[in-house]
């Protein structure tokens, strides 16, 4: 059975963008759960920001706070990781999903390195689009996993990089995920409408849509 399926539908993924403190990390989880619709609990502990000297996440102190506050909320939990060395800290710490971001997806040799360290287990990845609306690099990412043994895959659509869109921080290109489902019918696609819009009064349209569009689920920043 796949991650999704365990989940009653629409599966939503919630939580800070960032694990900054403790205290933040288990008092969202704790009100996430006390709000009845959040299937997962995430945060970022490695934040790949754009530009140097940005906060680039909190480290791998931060997984316990994640693990903990999984655990005293009973949401299942994950993170993005994005080198072989997050790989091992996230399964040594207990985190039950991990998640491959963007700036990962577009390079092959990143993602078949973080598949080599996950080979031999059997924990759910979820695979977010390329950075730019690339098809291949997207299946690629999925291939390169399945051949390292995991089965229980996820897409995750979060939009595609453009220069000063009127509209969207990153523009969600609806062909590109409904021809993933179309090349992958099995493969459940969940939104992160946070990063496609970057604008919390866009964050309904857009996930009505992905829902309208029959996706699985949603990931929100909280």
């Amino acid at each position: 059975m796949s991650l999704v399926n365990e989940f009653e539908r629409p599966m939503i993924i919630a939580g800070p963008c960032s694990a900054e403190t403790e205290e933040q990390v288990m008092e969202t989880a704790m009100q996430l759960k006390a709000g009845g619709k959040t299937s997962m609990f995430r945060a970022g502990i490695w934040k790949p920001r754009t530009r140097p000297n940005s906060f680039e996440g909190i480290g791998e102190v931060g997984l316990k706070w994640l693990v903990d506050a999984g655990k005293e909320s009973g949401l299942k939990t994950t993170t993005e990781v994005a080198n072989a060395k997050h790989v091992e800290l996230a399964l040594k710490a207990g985190v039950d999903t991990l998640w491959i971001g963007a700036r990962t997806t577009v390079n092959p040799f990143t993602v078949q390195e973080i598949a080599d360290a996950l080979e031999g287990t059997n924990i759910p990845v979820l695979i977010k689009n390329p950075v730019n609306p690339d098809l291949q690099l997207w299946l690629g990412a999925f291939e390169r996993f399945e051949k390292a043994g995991l089965s229980d895959l996820t897409a995750i659509h979060r939009g595609f990089s453009v220069y000063n869109h009127v509209k969207y921080r990153n523009v969600p290109s609806w062909e590109i995920p409904i021809a993933l489902k179309e090349r992958r019918p099995n493969t459940p696609v969940i939104c992160d409408p946070s990063h496609i819009t970057g604008n919390r009064n866009l964050l309904h349209e857009v996930s009505q849509k992905a829902l309208d569009l029959n996706f699985e689920g949603l990931m929100l920043e909280v």
